[in-house]
């Protein structure tokens, strides 16, 4: 992917430098559109982002050497001051807490550099007006993604294949980057059962590499999608009548890509991390100890806000 970044065409560009996991790169969209606007934009994150990407916009992985060099003192910098010579301004979110980062940073980059935390300060800030206000844009922008005709096609073809095509689509996914974030994986099951009772309900749960040990508990649900790329992911939860999930990025994704989303949010903020769209709607029971921080949360005894959320309630916004 470094080539592909080296042979951007002329003209004015940027380069947004990115750290993120996907719940964070679907929040960072809008900011990423605005540092877009008049200008070619370069990614550097997590190379597979590169397939939720609109044509103009290139992702490479944010491994490549050029970038690692500033987080050695004393480094050899001629090669990153060459690589940020061919962009008008360069934006990271990556390695503001470094001291060595921020002084290779300021050295390579120098006037067109801009440095950021990778989280806002202030709390209880929406994690997308944070990564806007870093760009000077206004809050609000909801996070979109554009399906590849190519991965809308293969998604097409999925449900053809196993069944699915012409039916009321359920999409789950009952996993998160924290088991502690997850609502009961018995509650999926009731929620699976009763959708499945339409004969037109059918239910395809999501699992990623987090939930790999747990397919064979899954295939006896519902028919199980897992080993996705990001944009097979987008384009198959994109044709999904509705997506249920916990406060994860594959949420984000579904609300991004514009599937009638619920999310459930147990001990994490929804007034930072809700998914932003118009058909997306947040469940949370906002118990007195709700949101705490992640010590809290990995040591919690009782798990209530989550555990006291029952199914028939999700059942009622559902129906």
């Amino acid at each position: 992917m470094e080539s592909q970044l080296n042979s951007a065409p002329g003209g004015a560009k940027a380069l947004a430098i990115f750290p993120g996991a996907l719940g964070d790169f679907v929040c960072f969209l809008p900011a990423l559109y605005e540092v877009a606007r008049g200008r070619g934009v370069d990614l550097c994150a997590r190379s597979e982002y590169g397939d939720l990407l609109p044509d103009g916009m290139r992702a490479g992985t944010i491994e490549r050497r050029e970038i690692g060099r500033l987080f050695a003192a004393g480094g050899d910098l001629r090669g990153t001051e060459a690589f940020f010579a061919q962009f008008e301004i360069v934006y990271s979110w990556s390695g503001s807490a470094d001291a060595v980062f921020g002084a290779n940073f300021a050295r390579a980059a120098g006037s067109k550099g801009r440095l950021f935390p990778f989280r806002p300060a202030a709390p209880r800030i929406h994690i997308a007006d944070y990564y806007l206000a870093c760009v000077g844009a206004a809050p609000g922008g909801n996070p979109m993604v554009a399906i590849k005709p190519g991965a809308l096609e293969w998604a097409r073809a999925r449900l053809r294949t196993r069944g699915l095509e012409g039916k009321r689509l359920l999409v789950v996914a009952p996993g998160s980057g924290a088991k502690e974030k997850n609502w009961p994986r018995e509650y999926f099951c009731e929620i699976i059962e009763w959708w499945t009772r339409s004969p037109t309900g059918k239910v395809s749960v999501v699992l990623g590499p987090a939930e790999e040990d747990d397919y064979s508990f899954w295939a006896e649900h519902a028919a199980v999608a897992r080993g996705l790329s990001l944009g097979e992911l987008a384009a198959l939860l994109s044709l999904a009548d509705v997506y249920l999930g916990n406060d994860s990025g594959v949420t984000h994704l579904a609300a991004a890509v514009g599937a009638k989303t619920v999310a459930l949010f147990g001990p994490t903020s929804p007034a930072e991390w809700a998914p932003r769209a118009r058909d997306a709607k947040v469940i949370s029971l906002g118990v007195e100890c709700s949101p705490c921080d992640s010590p809290a949360m990995k040591s919690c005894p009782h798990r209530k806000c989550l555990t006291t959320l029952k199914p028939r309630d999700i059942i009622a916004v559902l129906e």
